[in-house]
């Protein structure tokens, strides 16, 4: 039985009160006080500002608001900062008011989106507000994580409803809100609605705060000893959390018996090669590591270790605040400052409250220990001091150590203000764009009226107003300029004074702005082109956001083989420093996209709001045939693999939602295939349930947790995959690189001299080897199936055309769905 089927007949207050409560008790649930006092508010119809510690039970009144919506036949909006908690509040929303209750809007997919409950992000809803303002059918909308409002970049979506959306009944809910007083005042204004605020809750497991002054393996050895378990160690880059994990594996975590029980948990769990690996050795001894830079099936495994008691330290950074849901007894600082991408500086009152709030959760703690570490040359300075005794003169001579280069002041008065201090009040950052003017322009009425509420009743100071009225104005004049807009002489029968010439895709502003224009760049391109496949490929990624730590690394390795090259020309170092300044990562197409790209956004202004940034990684991985772990290698990114994935998983659904089907080759259809399986391989997660809430009806290919399905079963893709182990080899060969040929296959008598002496008899022949587009081609590849394995011929493109020249190889089925990679074995390298 759901929560829908408890909907009783009567919408009252009271009838609505008693049920959810009967139910939250009959789940094992019993409501605290200021759940039920929140409670009470929303069935009355009050707006609710809901301001409670972590752990008090928020989702519980979310959901207490969302059966009163569906109770009074109104639709209920849920929102949240990330696409990964909105899908994890739809199944869960799912599975206590019934699938055809629930939808769910990310950009990514639409799932049910006529439900009466739609989980999505922010912007989704934003942009609906704008799309319709108040006729928008929006009776309810509960905004979890409320305190995104003040994000530079996107707090204009979490403003944006409360501004357009005049009807609706609000619930506005986070753990650090700090003052609040101005929302309350505004959403009655606007709304009508009476405002509650429920904070200040008692915290259901209670926190004590501490700072130490001992170094921190002994901290922790501390923490251990008293059963304060799990510890979460929190560091401010991911470096630091990995490296101060694999300190602490000479400190004795875990007992025989817990690490046979890790053992048995983590059974038959893939491990990749590199940070798999240290992961690997971590976990057996009871660390974990998590961060957003992990596999996602790295992080889940963590957790799932976590949450059954088997991991008593977990090192990672503060994307703890909104992620991991393990339950965690102490929250150990290593800092009170971090970097923000800008400069170093001091937590926020807010940023510390939010991490030390994860610490304790009910049902498993009856206290949360917060730690603050001291920094580390105040510990060294501690323990001088302590050897020397209570002795003045050798505590005159103890020289004490100073702090590093840049190193932002703080200490015990530091910690002190913070655990006081209140969170900071919620600042406003409103912005104009395009897609905004559109949106407005687009909907019934007076556009110029509705932009002037949106411009002068937001909640930024005049002056800022005024900056936003003038950008407005100029971006209005551009959409003119270019016919998108058209100014009517007089209001239409939808009383619009202004309207949009054309039609605007509905998802513009959405996940992919640039998608449009792919379609268009896509047009440009010569469809019989050896290269069509992949310059498709390359329209594609020039749309997707860029993977910084990526470009970064293909930008430092291309450096480091130009200066090699400009000092074996005998360049000389000041030329060679300028000339390195035009050195950067890949950007095929870039000038035949730049200019398409200043062509389209004459006839379509908005894109300007949004960034074409020409690169190459799929592509880059695909030219060097390249698996993922070698190419994770080969630019050194272990520590940024989690990263590396989810924009491959980007540029694969990119690919399947924008190229349309006559624009699709078997090459192209070949490139997706095998982009697909790569990722499904590597972490099947990040496919597999995107592809089951684009076709919801389908029945999932593998169970959960149980791993990717065999990499054979997809015949394209594997052939593909087998295509390009071999092809990783002819790049070798024709690079006459004998030291990485034998990395790849020494283990199976090929060795470095192995492969030089069989290549040798070619070189004598011919002067080198093609590695061009005709040389990937099917005539150069030869594939015999048996039930067990493959025999393969990649025949080599050779100069004069003979063809006489290659590589054979046997490639093992079982071996290869075991692996998730091509698991071949070279059987002969010559002429036929």
């Amino acid at each position: 039985m759901t929560l829908t089927d408890l909907l009783p007949d009567a919408a009252d207050p009271d009838t609505l009160f008693e049920t959810f409560s009967a139910w939250a008790e009959d789940q094992g649930t019993a409501l605290y006080p200021h759940q039920q006092e929140a409670l009470i508010e929303v069935v009355s119809g009050a707006n609710l500002i809901l301001s409670t510690p972590t752990g008090s039970g928020k989702s519980l009144v979310a959901a207490g608001a969302h059966f009163t919506a569906l109770a009074q036949g109104v639709r209920s909006f849920y929102t949240a900062p990330i696409k990964a908690l909105v899908s994890e509040k739809f199944f869960a929303l799912c599975e206590t008011f019934g699938a055809d209750k629930v939808g769910m809007l990310t950009g990514d997919a639409s799932v049910n989106a006529e439900a009466p409950i739609i989980c999505c992000t922010a912007e989704i809803l934003a942009n609906l507000a704008l799309r319709d303002g108040a006729e928008a059918d929006v009776g309810q909308v509960v905004m979890d994580e409320f305190h995104f409002y003040s994000e530079p970049d996107r707090g204009w979506a979490w403003q944006v409803p409360l501004l357009e959306l005049p009807r609706a009944q609000f619930v506005l809910m986070s753990a650090t809100l700090g003052d609040v007083t101005r929302f309350e005042t505004d959403l009655t204004r606007r709304t009508g609605r009476p405002t509650a605020v429920v904070r200040n809750a008692e915290r259901p497991v209670p926190l004590l705060f501490n700072y130490v002054l001992t170094p921190l393996h002994e901290t922790l050895e501390e923490l251990l000893y008293t059963k304060q378990a799990p510890v979460y160690v929190v560091h401010f880059t991911q470096a630091a959390a990995i490296e101060r994990a694999q300190s602490l594996m000479s400190i004795n975590v875990s007992t025989r018996a817990e690490k046979d029980a890790i053992a048995e948990m983590i059974g038959r769990f893939r491990f990749s090669s590199g940070f798999g690996k240290t992961l690997s050795r971590l976990v057996r001894h009871g660390i974990g590591v998590h961060h957003a830079g992990m596999l996602p099936k790295y992080r889940r495994l963590v957790e799932r270790l976590a949450q059954a008691g088997l991991l008593k330290i977990i090192c990672g950074t503060d994307t703890l605040g909104v992620g991991i849901n393990v339950p965690i007894r102490t929250v150990l600082f290593t800092a009170l400052s971090k970097y923000d991408g800008t400069r170093t500086r001091l937590l926020k009152a807010r940023e510390f409250h939010q991490i030390a709030g994860r610490a304790g959760r009910a049902g498993y703690d009856t206290v949360g220990m917060v730690v603050v570490q001291a920094p580390e040359h105040t510990v060294e300075n501690e323990k001088a001091l302590a050897k020397a005794g209570d002795d003045p003169k050798k505590r005159r001579k103890v020289v004490r150590k100073k702090p590093p280069e840049g190193f932002v002041s703080w200490g015990e008065p530091t910690f002190q203000r913070l655990v006081e201090a209140e969170p900071e009040p919620l600042t406003s950052s409103f912005g104009v764009s395009h897609s905004m003017l559109l949106n407005v322009i687009g909907r019934p009425g007076d556009a110029f009226a509705a932009m002037r509420h949106l411009l002068e009743d937001n909640h930024e100071d005049r002056k800022s107003q005024l900056r936003l009225i003038r950008r407005s104005i100029a971006i209005y004049r551009a959409l003119l300029a270019a016919g998108v807009v058209e100014k009517l002489p007089e209001p239409d029968e939808q009383g619009r004074t202004v309207r949009i010439t054309g039609d605007l895709q509905l998802d513009f502003a959405l996940n992919q702005p640039l998608s449009p224009f792919a379609l268009a760049a896509v047009e440009l391109l010569d469809r019989d082109a050896p290269g069509y496949a992949l310059d498709v490929l390359s329209v594609i990624e020039s749309i997707l956001d860029d993977p910084r730590q990526v470009l970064s690394a293909q930008e430092h390795k291309a450096r480091g083989e130009a200066i090699g090259a400009m000092k074996s020309e005998g360049i000389e170092y000041e030329e060679r420093m300028a000339l390195l300044e035009d050195v950067t990562y890949p950007k095929p197409l870039e000038e035949l996209l730049t200019g398409a790209y200043d062509t389209y956004r004459r006839g379509h202004p908005w894109v300007a709001d949004h960034r074409l940034s020409p690169k190459s990684v799929v592509r880059d991985m695909f030219e060097r045939a390249m698996t993922f772990g070698e190419y994770v290698q080969y630019y050194s990114l272990a520590r940024s693999e989690g990263l590396v994935l989810r924009y491959l998983a980007d540029a694969y659904k990119a690919l399947r939602q924008t190229v349309p089907a006559e624009a699709r080759t078997e090459e192209l259809s070949d490139l997706t295939e095998w982009l697909g399986e790569l990722v499904r391989q590597v972490d099947s997660s990040l496919i597999d349930e995107w592809e089951k809430l684009t076709n919801p009806e389908d029945e999932p290919t593998t169970p959960i947790d149980d791993g990717p399905p065999a990499v054979t079963l997809n015949l394209r893709a594997f052939r593909v995959l087998v295509r390009n182990a071999l092809f990783r080899r002819v790049e070798l060969a024709a690079l006459r690189n004998y030291y990485e040929l034998g990395e790849l296959d020494g283990e199976y008598g090929w060795d470095a001299q192995a492969w030089q002496e069989a290549l040798s008899g070619y070189y004598e022949e011919y002067d080198r080897i093609g590695t061009g587009p005709d040389a990937r081609g099917p005539a150069f590849l030869t594939i015999t199936t048996e039930p067990e394995r493959w025999l393969v011929r990649q025949v080599f493109d050779d100069p004069e055309g003979d063809h006489d020249w290659g590589i054979s190889a046997e490639v093992d089925l079982a071996g290869s769905d075991e692996s998730g990679t091509a698991a071949l074995v070279i059987t002969d390298v010559g002429p036929l």
